[in-house]
């Protein structure tokens, strides 16, 4: 980003203050001295090696009783495979919104959904739009597509070998598919795709993980597979990396249109004009309205997608049930739209292609994230594709309650009411 030259001289009036620009250099220079010591015990979780980390820590003694907390710790065996130098537990209030109808393939029936987050009228926006989708006899959802990808890449001397490699790998798919599925009972290999650039090309192995999120699964499977590649082809790369960036791993990208990264779930709705006048305080034309000019506005920002906020409920869910938090960046990636019906009635869907998701496996064998999911009955296996699809709609009655509440001037006022009751800070 560029600044102009009155902006940037304001800028580096406002951080420098009164220091010299001896002092700057003297602050921003590399230092030697002895370092303090290092975190122990790396996955160690025993309340003894806690206590040697928190030692560390003679400034912050207080924090220690609610961080390492005694409920925490009678859970450390519990952590010891999702946290390294662990020291206690952050806790995050949980709401409940709902309840929220899904008629899906594999999500039936009516969800209370926990959800974990510090910001005030999250909740409540959500639960609003839960409960107006119920009025309406739930929305429809449906998964259209599934598969968590890794992408390994490689460089050669040339494009004659970058192209040979490609030519060797498609003949031997299938041993290629036998190596990576050996090192998963559940991960199977849907598909291989070849992007080639010059001298390099990279490998897109795309994988169905069952019901878990899948992206340790993927990454040891694409390990085997690019170790027997650099064994028993013949034509060998400069260098190659397990990873090259091409699979969109927790990042938002133009290709999540393309492909699919997790599910791509889709969920659909339709209000009746009574029901929005009376429970959104709304109309669908002025719903409509505020769509179009917000669309057009995610245009020219530049945002991948055209939606209002998927990433607040999608990150309360993700941290309440389990599920990788980083993962927001790509699950918050889709489409949201708003038609207005013959009758008045209003039409409202949402695409959402990268939602990694699972029931089993990484956090959500903890014992509060363990303890959400059962809250909405998904907790085990068999139930990532109905969880799924409660994201979804719950992205879907988020879109519905902050649509409505812009269109009918609402917005502000919510915040501030439910904010404590505070006036917001300026």
């Amino acid at each position: 980003m560029s600044a102009t030259h009155q902006g940037a001289r304001k800028h580096l009036e406002a951080i420098t203050g009164t220091l010299t620009a001896a002092e700057i250099a003297r602050r921003l220079e590399a230092k030697h001295h002895k370092p303090k010591p290092r975190v122990p015990g790396a996955s160690l979780t025993d309340p003894a090696t806690v206590d040697k980390r928190w030692a560390l820590l003679p400034e912050a003694a207080e924090a220690k009783a609610e961080v390492a907390d005694g409920l925490s710790l009678s859970h450390h065996a519990a952590f010891s495979h999702n946290i390294e130098n662990f020291i206690g537990t952050v806790k995050v209030p949980v709401g409940l919104a709902g309840p929220l109808r899904v008629n899906g393939i594999a999500a039936q029936g009516d969800y209370y959904v926990p959800l974990a987050t510090t910001e005030a009228a999250l909740v409540a926006s959500y639960h609003r739009g839960a409960s107006v989708i119920t009025l309406a006899g739930g929305c429809t959802t449906m998964i259209l597509s599934e598969g968590v990808g890794r992408a390994p890449a490689y460089a050669f001397n040339s494009l004659l070998e970058a192209g040979n490699f490609v030519q060797w790998c498609v003949l031997n798919t299938e041993t290629i598919r036998a190596k990576a599925e050996a090192t998963t009972r559940f991960g199977k290999l849907k598909d291989v795709r070849f992007t080639v650039e010059g001298n390099h090309v990279y490998v897109l192995l795309e994988f169905t993980t069952g019901d878990a999120s899948g992206q340790n699964m993927v990454t040891i499977a694409t390990a085997a597979a690019c170790d027997f590649i650099a064994e028993s082809c013949p034509v060998k790369p400069q260098y190659f990396f397990v990873e090259g960036n091409l699979s969109g791993d927790k990042k938002a990208s133009a290709q999540s249109f393309q492909s699919v990264r997790g599910k791509k779930v889709c969920a659909e709705v339709r209000l009746p004009r009574k029901l929005i006048e009376r429970h959104l305080h709304t109309t669908a034309e002025k719903m409509v309205d505020y769509w179009r000019m917000s669309a057009l506005g995610g245009v020219l920002s530049g945002t991948i997608g055209v939606q209002g906020h998927y990433a607040n409920g999608i990150a309360a869910l993700f941290i309440a049930c389990g599920q990788d938090a980083a993962c927001v960046s790509e699950a918050a990636v889709g489409v949201t739209r708003f038609e207005v019906g013959a009758d008045g009635e209003l039409y409202a869907a949402v695409t959402l292609p990268n939602l990694i998701v699972g029931t089993v496996g990484g956090g959500t064998g903890l014992p509060s994230q363990q303890a959400c999911l059962k809250i909405l009955g998904l907790a085990g296996a068999g139930q990532a594709r109905a969880f799924a699809e409660v994201c979804a709609a719950l992205a879907l009655a988020g879109e519905l309650s902050i649509i409505a509440a812009l269109s009918a001037g609402q917005f502000a006022g919510a915040h501030e009411r439910l904010a404590r009751g505070k006036k917001a800070d300026v």
